[in-house]
C-alpha cells in the first residue's frame, strides 16, 4: 500500500516509518514548517516551535535516507498563524481558554494531509497520534489509545467518518516505553539530554503560555481587581488573558484556604475568585458539538465526559448541547472542549461555554 506519513521527526512519527516500511508499504513523508514566534527572545528562536526544531527536521532526513522514501517540506506556517495562534490569540482577548490543539489537528494538519493524498498518490495517511480506529459494521469508531497515560483521543474529536476512513494511527496499540524500545532496536538517532516531546501549545519557546499572552496582547492586558463572589476586592490581576478558570497562583498570597479563579468579568474586568475545591456545577453547556458517526445522539444519552486531555472520565448526561454531570464538578474553563465518551469509543464532542 502507498501510505502518506506525516513524519516531524520525533520518535513517534520516525518509528512508524520503520513499522510501516518492515511491512512492505511505500511511503510519502510529509513535513511541515510552521509559525515560529518573531517576538520571542532571541535565544528563544533556536526552540521557537516544538514541533519544528533542527533536531527533528535532521532526524526527519535521517529516517527517510536510512529507509530510502521521498521526504516533503510543506510550508504551512500562513495557515497555522490564521488558523490556530490568532484563534487562541481572540479567544483569549475575549476572556476563553480556546483549545489550539484542537483547531490544529482538524484545519491545519489532517485537512492538509488529507489534500495531499491525492498529490501524491496515496491511499491512507499515517500519523502518530496514541489513539485508535476500528471498523464497526458500516462506521468507523475513534478509540482511545492503548497507553492510557499517552492518549490523545480528546484532541480528535472533531474528525469525521471520511477522515477516520483514511486515516491509520499505528502507535494506537502500542505504549511510549514500547516505542522507545523500537526506536533504540532500529537505532534513530535520540539525544537524551536534549530531546523534547512535542506536547500541547507547540508555538512558543516557553513552558507555559504566560510570556508568549504578553508578548502579543500587550495592548489588551488591563490591571483590574481580584474580587469574591460577594464583591470584597483581595488583590489585582495583571489582565484577564493571562488567568483561567480553577487557576490557583493568582498572585494573593497569606491566606489559610488558596483561593481559586471561577469566573472572569470581561465586563466589569475582575477576577472573581473563591476558596479552592468550594465551588461546584452540575451542567456545563457546549456549542459546535461534532458527532464522530455523523448522527447526532438521542436525547438523554448516559455517557462520560473529559474536560481536559487526559483528565479522568466523568459520568453524566447528554441532553440538547448541556452535559449535566452524575457527581458536581469544579467549575470548567469555557473555550476548553467537552468530549463524550462510550466505553472506550470516542462519541464526539465541542466546545463549553459559560
Amino acid at each position: 500500500m502507498r501510505i502518506l506519513l506525516a513524519i516531524s521527526g520525533g520518535i513517534d512519527s520516525s518509528v512508524i516509518a520503520y513499522i510501516l516500511k518492515g511491512k512492505g508499504h511505500d511511503l510519502v513523508g510529509v513535513r511541515f514548517n510552521l509559525w515560529t514566534d518573531p517576538l520571542a527572545p532571541a535565544e528563544a528562536q533556536l526552540l521557537s516551535n516544538k514541533c519544528c526544531d533542527a533536531q527533528s527536521a535532521a532526524r526527519a532526513k535521517h529516517v527517510s535516507e536510512e529507509l530510502d522514501f521521498p521526504l516533503h517540506n510543506i510550508d504551512l506556517s500562513e495557515t497555522f498563524k490564521r488558523e490556530v495562534v490568532d484563534y487562541y490569540l481572540e479567544g483569549c482577548k475575549s476572556g476563553t481558554t480556546p483549545n489550539p490543539c484542537v483547531k490544529c489537528n482538524k484545519c491545519v494538519r489532517f485537512e492538509a494531509l488529507l489534500e495531499l493524498l491525492k498529490d501524491f498518490d496515496c491511499e491512507k495517511l499515517a500519523t502518530g497520534h496514541y489513539a485508535q480506529i476500528k471498523k464497526k459494521k458500516d462506521r468507523f469508531a475513534l478509540l482511545e489509545g492503548k497507553d492510557k497515560s499517552k492518549d490523545q483521543s480528546y484532541f480528535l474529536y472533531k474528525l469525521t467518518q471520511e477522515h477516520l476512513s483514511k486515516l491509520i494511527f499505528p502507535l494506537g496499540n502500542l505504549t511510549k516505553n514500547r516505542v522507545y524500545k523500537l526506536a533504540k532496536k532500529y537505532h534513530i538517532p535520540l539525544d537524551k539530554e536534549t530531546y523534547r516531546e512535542s506536547q500541547n501549545l507547540c508555538f512558543f519557546p516557553e513552558k507555559t503560555p504566560l510570556e508568549f499572552l504578553k508578548r502579543h496582547l500587550k495592548k489588551d492586558l488591563k490591571q483590574g481587581d481580584i474580587v469574591t463572589k460577594d464583591g470584597k476586592k483581595v488583590g489585582e490581576h495583571k489582565g484577564l488573558p493571562l488567568y483561567t478558570i480553577g487557576q490557583r497562583r493568582i498572585g494573593v498570597g497569606g491566606l489559610e484556604v488558596p483561593l481559586e479563579v471561577i469566573e472572569k468579568d470581561t465586563k466589569n474586568n475582575r477576577l472573581i475568585v473563591a476558596e479552592a475545591s468550594t465551588e461546584k456545577v452540575s451542567t456545563i453547556c457546549v456549542q459546535d458539538l461534532n458527532w464522530i458517526s455523523g448522527i447526532p445522539q438521542a436525547k438523554g444519552l448516559k455517557c462520560k465526559c473529559r474536560t481536559r486531555s487526559l483528565s479522568p472520565l466523568k459520568k453524566g448526561t447528554y441532553s440538547s448541547n448541556k452535559f449535566i454531570f452524575s457527581n458536581p464538578q469544579p467549575p470548567q474553563a469555557p473555550g476548553q472542549s467537552l468530549v463524550l465518551y462510550k466505553g472506550n469509543e470516542v462519541l464526539g464532542g465541542g466546545i463549553m461555554t459559560n
